[in-house]
């Protein structure tokens, strides 16, 4: 059974600790549903000051996100790829941190109480296959450091999931 530690330290510190849970929570599952699930919950449970964690996932045949697994209220269900801040991550194929959401060019708000966000995108053979969206009441909530290791929890999760079985 996982158990779910508390993050203690600097910020560093309680990354360092969060990646070492990734990595405890998916060793040895493949499945894409069961990995994003529990990563979302991690992050959800562990980040301070968010009010939304989860998963938009890439659907080829409509060249749009679709929301994936999360944790927080209910979100956007269709993101086309260019619009919004996990669309345009998507396009430029970059982290996108955003200090402010209403300063971003054409944001799309799901929650009205997030003013800051930063979204990740996961990777599979060179493809876009969806990203890692977290959002956060908190003005300015992010920063590079939740850059650098976000990207790092996003590179447990690419080596953890089969992603051929998600289409």
């Amino acid at each position: 059974m996982f158990e779910l530690n508390r993050l203690e330290g600097n910020k560093e510190k309680r990354y360092e600790s969060l990646l070492n849970q990734a990595q405890s929570l998916m060793q040895g599952e493949r499945d894409w549903l069961a990995n994003l699930a529990n990563a979302a919950s991690l992050l959800y449970n562990s980040l301070e000051k968010v009010n939304w964690a989860g998963f938009y996932l890439m659907r080829d045949e409509t060249e749009e996100l679709v929301l994936g697994p999360f944790m927080g209220l209910p979100a956007c269900i269709r993101i086309p790829v260019g619009k919004g801040v996990c669309g345009t991550a998507v396009r430029e194929r970059s982290t996108q941190l955003v200090p402010d959401v209403n300063q971003f060019p054409g944001h799309i708000a799901c929650d009205a109480a997030s003013r800051s966000e930063i979204v990740v995108p996961l990777e599979a053979d060179g493809e876009i296959v969806g990203v890692l969206d977290i959002d956060s009441p908190e003005p300015g909530r992010f920063d590079e450091t939740d850059r650098k290791y976000l990207k790092a929890f996003a590179e447990i999760l690419q080596e953890s999931i089969d992603w051929s079985t998600i289409k």
